[in-house]
């Protein structure tokens, strides 16, 4: 083996030297991808096509051991490491340039136990893989509205979708975790144990280890009520409106996000409404079925609906419903906010913007986090914004890279419009690579908390390609 030259925790590069890399060889059990490896630019690539980033290494993991050497070997020679998991983060995480990349896809044993309705689930998992394995059993936990997405990463940051308002975030559903840590430990964190630890990972993103694997709690849900509504683009004001009356004071079984979209040209939507730009919310009840009509009424009844798509699904067709239409490899940029109250001012300015959707993909959700998000203190998580309404994202999408510029500009745009009306942060996994103020605002008092502990467990900043918190010493 050659020498060859990686880029350094310290900003710079090195040269690896052949015996260095020998002797992590011998000891890594898991698969290596250096840069003439045939696979290897199927291995860099994320989910967000703007990423393209080049590592020097990608450690294949199969096993939380695999974790130990890798993190040893990259400390040990101050090597820029980044961690990845479904690669699903939007600026790109999970990869670096000139470093060692730890892929964990090899770790996705998901075990569930009936009795406690628990599961511990490998950091490598997709929620698609939970899904099946927990619903085999009736039973499913908080996740995202993207299967393919990976289990890590959403968990980390925080982590809403279809069942938030009953039963809370991902990160309320986390009873502990199994992580290897800076030094190289491989320790579990849950309130008994390394209790600080467990509160910085339930929001506080990769910053303060690599998770192996998480223990969930599970709750019953198997078939939901669930689907999209569809309003003219034209009463779009009022829906909004009346959408933001209406779900704060929905029952908690019910979701529904609201969304600004193209309707898709294909099934199950009507060909007259292909390509149509339309106002949105897609819902999920996950109540009792014979409560649904009385539920969706006045849903039914309000404007005139293009579609009512609700119907009675599995929860697992329901969570990949939307996997066809955004596939690995789409140019996307994220621009996100955290909403407090949808005043009319910011319902018009919504109306100025959406019109202008640079491509038929690009869209705007609004996400209800009140419910059982509001009954966790701000200070038991990370998750500080504990008593807002809504999480709010804008995203341009398209597949052609030339379009790059014409989806940054849109969603920079309409977000700058919108950003004075914001409760200020934004939810860690809606986040581009915007800078400590921007990481700093999403904390707000947390923070300190947060870099005390990274000091503790990463006093180096050996875990930095995140969503950095820097370490309140060092680093």
């Amino acid at each position: 083996m050659a020498d060859f030259q990686i880029s350094t925790t310290a900003g710079g590069t090195a040269v690896l030297s052949s015996a260095a890399l020998a002797d992590f060889t011998e000891r890594f059990c898991g698969g290596l991808i250096s840069q003439s490896h045939p696979d290897y630019n199927s291995a860099r690539a994320v989910h967000n096509g703007m990423i393209d980033r080049y590592p020097a290494l990608i450690a294949l993991c199969n096993t939380p051991s695999d974790v130990v050497v890798a993190v040893n070997f990259a400390r040990e020679n101050g090597i820029l490491v980044s961690v990845r998991g479904g690669g699903h983060s939007a600026p790109g995480l999970g990869v670096c340039d000139g470093g060692l990349v730890i892929d964990l896809a090899g770790l996705n044993e998901i075990h569930v136990d009936l009795e406690a309705r628990t599961a511990w689930v490998g950091g490598g998992c997709r929620w698609a893989e939970v899904d099946q394995a927990t619903s085999e059993h009736g039973l499913a936990t908080v996740s995202g509205i993207i299967a393919n997405t990976g289990v890590a990463g959403l968990a980390l940051g925080g982590g809403h979708g279809h069942l938030t308002r009953k039963y809370g975030l991902t990160i309320d559903n986390i009873l502990a975790a199994d992580v290897v840590l800076a030094d190289g430990r491989l320790v579990r964190a849950s309130h008994e144990e390394n209790p600080d630890l467990f509160w910085a990972i339930r929001g506080g993103g990769g910053n303060f280890g690599v998770v192996t694997a998480f223990q969930f709690q599970l709750h019953p849900v198997t078939t939901v009520v669930a689907g999209p509504t569809f309003w003219p683009l034209e009463q779009a004001g009022d829906v909004l409106r009346w959408y933001r009356d209406f779900i704060v004071n929905a029952p908690e079984e019910l979701n529904g996000f609201f969304a600004y979209l193209t309707v898709p040209p294909a099934p199950p939507f009507p060909e007259e409404l292909h390509m149509k730009k339309v106002c949105g919310i897609v819902w999920c009840y996950a109540g009792p079925e014979e409560n649904a009509d009385e539920i969706f009424k006045p849903i039914r009844e309000f404007g005139t609906p293009l579609m009512h798509g609700v119907q009675p699904m599995p929860y697992v067709a329901l969570q990949g419903a939307f996997d066809g239409l955004y596939p690995a490899g789409l140019q996307w940029y994220w621009k996100a906010d955290f909403v407090r109250e949808l005043t009319d001012e910011a319902i018009d300015i919504h109306l100025q913007h959406v019109p202008e959707m640079p491509t038929w993909l690009s869209t705007m959700h609004l996400y209800p986090i009140d419910g059982a998000v509001h009954r966790v203190g701000r200070n038991e998580t990370p998750f500080n914004f504990r008593d807002v309404t809504w999480s709010q994202v804008i995203v341009g999408i398209d597949p052609d890279p030339a379009l790059k510029d014409t989806l940054t500009a849109w969603t920079r745009n309409y977000w700058d419009a919108l950003h004075p009306h914001s409760a200020g942060g934004a939810y860690l996994n809606f986040m581009m690579d915007e800078g400590q103020d921007r990481i700093k605002a999403t904390y707000g008092d947390n923070y300190q908390r947060l870099t005390e502990i990274k000091a503790k467990y990463d006093p180096g900043n050996f875990f930095r390609v995140n969503q950095n918190i820097k370490p309140a010493t060092g680093g």
